[in-house]
């Protein structure tokens, strides 16, 4: 668990938030080398609905051809 005094926190708040979020590590903050405070990140880690599938489909096949053959669509 990374330790640093409340200077340097006070210096770089925002980055170190940033850091607690990105790498779900705990930071504790020290005063004249007493810890005062610890900040952790909050609740479980989101997942992005963006891009979470991924690598996990495969495409077989023409993607581009028609799923019905044409004479179908010609009634109509």
């Amino acid at each position: 668990m990374k330790t640093m005094p409340v200077g340097k926190f006070k210096a770089h708040c925002l980055k170190v938030m940033d850091e607690v979020r990105a790498r779900r590590e705990p930071v504790i903050i020290t005063k004249k080398g007493v810890p005062v405070a610890k900040l952790v990140p909050t609740g479980e880690r989101q997942v992005d609905v963006f891009g979470c599938m991924a690598g996990t489909a495969e495409i077989r096949g023409d993607i581009e051809a028609p799923v019905a053959p044409a004479r179908i669509w010609s009634g109509l």
